[in-house]
Formats: C-alpha cells, sequence, structure tokens
C-alpha cells in the first residue's frame, strides 16, 4: 500500500507540473538585439556585395557586418529598435555601405586616426582602444585604426560604444529615449548633440530604411 500510495502521488505532481504554463521570456531577451544579413540588405542593398568595392580589404558585407553589429547591441544594451536603426545607419552613411572603414573623404583633407566603421575621430578611438583592445591605446594615426579595423566585432562595435560610454555628458538619456521613440526630432539631436554633425537629410535615407525594418521585425 505504501508502494502504490507513493506512486499515486508522483503522478500527481506530475500532472500539476505539466499543466502549468511555459514560462513567456523575460522583455529585452537576446532576440531583440539580433539584425541578419537580411535586415541589412533590405536597408541597404549596397551591403550584399563588396564586387566593385574601392577598398576591398576593407569592405565588409551584411552577412560579415550582422553578427558584428548583434554583439555590440548585446555588449552595450541597445535594446530598442529606434536606438539600433540610429547605430546602424550612422554607420552605412559614415562607411559607405560598409565599403570602407577609415576616412578616405574628408573634404578638409587626411584626418589620421579616424575610423571604425561610425568613423570615430583620434581621440575617441584611442578611448575605445583602452577599454576594448588596451594593445592599441598607444598608438596613433593608421596604426591605431588597423587595429581597431583587424576584428569585426571591434569595428563594428564603436557605435554602440560611443552611444553609451564615450560621451555621457553629450550622449543623454534624454537623447537616447529621442532614438528609441524613433522621432524626427530625435533622430536629428542625436547628430548635432551626441555625434556633432549636421542633420543632413542625406542621413535620413538609411535611417528612415532602418526603422521601417526593424519594427517590421520585432
Amino acid at each position: 500500500m505504501v508502494h502504490a500510495a507513493s506512486f499515486l502521488l508522483a503522478s500527481m505532481l506530475a500532472m500539476s507540473v505539466s499543466a502549468l504554463p511555459a514560462p513567456t521570456p523575460e522583455c529585452g531577451d537576446d532576440s531583440d538585439m539580433v539584425v541578419t544579413a537580411e535586415d541589412l540588405i533590405a536597408i541597404d542593398s549596397n551591403t550584399a556585395t563588396c564586387d566593385g568595392a574601392k577598398f576591398a580589404d576593407e569592405c565588409a558585407t551584411a552577412a560579415d557586418a550582422a553578427p558584428a553589429i548583434s554583439a555590440s547591441f548585446e555588449k552595450y544594451g541597445i535594446e530598442t529598435p529606434g536606438e539600433q536603426a540610429a547605430l546602424i545607419a550612422i554607420m552605412l552613411f559614415e562607411s559607405g555601405s560598409f565599403k570602407y572603414n577609415k576616412n578616405h573623404y574628408s573634404p578638409t583633407g587626411p584626418r589620421p586616426g579616424q575610423g571604425t566603421r561610425n568613423m570615430q575621430g583620434e581621440a575617441y578611438n584611442k578611448q575605445y582602444a583602452a577599454e576594448v583592445m588596451p594593445t592599441a591605446a598607444s598608438s596613433s594615426g593608421d596604426a591605431l585604426t588597423a587595429a581597431l579595423n583587424k576584428e569585426a566585432d571591434i569595428s563594428f562595435g564603436s557605435a554602440a560604444w560611443y552611444l553609451t560610454k564615450a560621451e555621457p555628458g553629450k550622449c543623454t538619456q534624454q537623447i537616447r529615449g529621442g532614438l528609441a521613440a524613433a522621432t524626427k526630432e530625435g533622430w536629428n539631436a542625436y547628430l548635432t548633440q551626441c555625434v556633432g554633425t549636421p542633420a543632413d537629410p542625406a542621413r535620413d535615407v538609411s535611417w528612415r530604411a532602418a526603422i521601417k525594418v526593424l519594427r517590421a521585425g520585432q
């Protein structure tokens, strides 16, 4: 009788556990931070290939970029489609659709040390290197950008790093809130107050496309 009672109790417990609802994923799980190659190509079809790229050794395709960008979103906690869209858009614009990773087209002439996919200036690249690649932090000019661009995760990670860590007094929570809301005003504030560049309408093309694609994937 003891064995029969134990078996009955175990059966009842198993049935009660199986009847419980499956746990729901917590908000902000890793899937919110995954950008696919297909997403990037939908945002900018020029990222599909490096065929004909002028700086072939610097070019990255959407397939190369997607895992590195996703890793940066996870590392720096970039969860909202609005913020993700802004970072993708600035990288696409600054690197010519991921075709190069250091400054080649400054109207004022060469700017040694300016590079990574969001085309950070040398001073910020030194700060970035001190955190993610200390062995390169004492480098400067082309040696600095070459070191940071050697690894895709680092080259594509600088935009998320800059937003969250480089300029806490400029890239404020208010600006991040504007990006999360995906408003034109929020995007312009990010460009002019955080990045320090004019709100050129040419920059809006990839931003609008990124908003559309990432929202559709929610």
